[in-house]
């Protein structure tokens, strides 16, 4: 096995959904097979943005693209995909992260390698990327953001250094680090209500919601993720409100939720909130599986918020 670097656009024209598939030709089909069960961090180009690396996953497996002679797709295995905390610059003190992309007196290649849509990665340029990205203490900076006694908590907890591949796969930290992205994703802001609410220390009043559950595949792209206020996440949760096929109007299961919450919780044109940068708004695919398997299937358990 072998980890990657692989290049993506937002606006790409190949069927790309960095946390699901990535689309490639095969004068990269050995690269990316040697790559199967390994991890794998997402690059945006010069020319398509500022971001550098911005996410990791691991391929599942290696698949004829259908229908098209010459093209690939690596099935992205699920619940893999993490967007990194902070996206990691393309170089740093002027020099580039990978070794391929660097001469030997530290400054950055041109042509060869930098132009390739598909790099190996060396698992030691691997760690310092992620370390950079996904810091270790990532967990207590979230503690300690709006909470002095919970940052107390964390430091007493975070007295050793876990390895970046632990940071990957440990439900907690990548609830923490989902969070962090989906919250700041929409200002703060719950989706269904528009209100901006903080509590006295300053603590956002606003919790980051996966759309397709992570036991049901859903992953922990920004786009799969809602940011909303704790009664609208029990509701969406339990099926009792959804997002229509237009992709923005709020649905409300009407016999389930009185009028006069209705009213009370919802924005007054009946459409969510969406993120200023559109490379973050909710995947159509995650709004489907939701509305056609949550939205109203799913009893209302225990008492609802507003009784």
């Amino acid at each position: 096995m072998t980890k990657l670097v692989l290049l993506h656009k937002a606006d790409s024209i190949y069927d790309d959904e960095p946390d699901v598939v990535y689309d490639f030709p095969r004068s990269y089909l050995k690269a990316v097979q040697e790559a199967v069960g390994d991890w794998v961090i997402y690059y945006e180009p010069v020319k398509a943005g500022p971001r550098g690396y911005f996410a990791v996953a691991k391929i599942e497996q290696v698949i004829p693209k259908p229908g098209v002679d010459g093209r690939y797709l690596a099935m992205i295995e699920p619940g893999s995909f993490l967007p990194l905390d902070t996206e990691v610059p393309r170089l740093i003190d002027g020099s580039p992260l990978e070794q391929a992309l660097t001469e030997p007196d530290g400054t950055p290649k041109k042509g060869g390698a930098v132009q390739l849509a598909v790099r190996r990665l060396p698992d030691d340029d691997f760690a310092r990327i992620l370390r950079l990205g996904l810091p270790e203490d990532l967990e207590r900076q979230e503690a300690a953001r709006y909470d002095l006694e919970g940052s107390e908590v964390a430091e007493e907890a975070a007295i050793f250094e876990r390895p970046v591949l632990e940071r990957l796969t440990r439900r907690p930290y990548r609830d923490v680090a989902f969070r962090r992205k989906v919250r700041e994703a929409y200002d703060y802001r719950c989706a269904i209500s528009g209100l901006m609410l903080r509590n006295g220390g300053g603590r956002p009043e606003v919790q980051a919601a996966h759309i397709r559950p992570v036991e049901h595949n859903g992953s922990d792209s920004v786009r799969n993720g809602l940011a909303l206020s704790g009664t609208l996440h029990w509701m969406f949760d339990r099926g009792l409100i959804s997002v229509g096929d237009d992709n923005e109007t709020i649905l409300v299961s009407r016999n389930k939720v009185p009028s006069d919450v209705v009213d009370r919780l919802l924005r007054p044109d009946g459409k969510i909130w969406m993120p200023e940068d559109n490379r973050n708004w909710p995947h159509p695919a995650n709004l489907t599986w939701h509305r056609e398997n949550i939205f109203g299937q799913m009893a209302a358990e225990g008492s609802a918020p507003w009784e």
